[in-house]
């Protein structure tokens, strides 16, 4: 077991939540009514174009999800994304779907930003803990186009976890 001062990987800051729901639109009127926080949605196709795997064997699936708007830091090196996402499975196998078989809708995963994924991901194996969905893609954040690495990890079957799924996440600026 590691030890405190000398921990298997280091994670950066929280990036955002993942909450799974039956309905992405009608969670956003909620969370727009109840907390004043608006939602945009969108609906993503994760397959070989992403590089998507689930459990290790490349997979498609389709999924919806509503992002609460997004606070940056003051510069573009240290982008620093916090956010609600409300995802809802509308076709294929995921975390996501395990979790809403399991628990109906809730808190279903946490996001941390790291600086090195792969790195991460090598830090973390010997500890048992391994990616369980993986997937890359490009996106654009405020005008500047970004590469985002994503991976979910089994740690919701850890102790301590209380069933959530940490989500790691690299994001760097694409070179012009």
């Amino acid at each position: 077991m590691m030890s405190a001062a000398h921990p298997a990987t280091k994670l950066g800051p929280v990036s955002h939540i993942g909450i799974v729901v039956d309905d992405c639109e009608k969670a956003a009127e909620w969370w727009e009514r109840i907390f004043g926080i608006s939602f945009s949605t969108g609906v993503y196709i994760l397959d070989e174009s992403t590089n998507f795997k689930y459990r290790g064997q490349a997979a498609k699936s389709k999924m919806k999800a509503s992002i609460s708007p997004m606070r940056s830091a003051a510069s573009a090196s240290d982008m620093d994304l916090v956010f609600i996402e409300l995802v809802e499975v509308m076709e294929g196998e995921s975390p996501h779907t395990e979790f809403m078989r399991q628990h109906g809708e809730g808190l279903q995963h946490v996001a941390f930003s790291v600086d090195d994924l792969d790195q991460a991901v090598a830090d973390l194996a010997p500890e048992g803990i391994v990616p369980i969905l993986q997937y890359n893609f490009v996106t654009n954040l405020e005008g500047v186009d970004y590469r985002v690495k994503e991976v979910y990890l089994n740690t919701a079957e850890f102790p301590g976890m209380g069933g959530t799924t940490l989500q790691l996440i690299e994001l760097h600026p694409v070179d012009g």
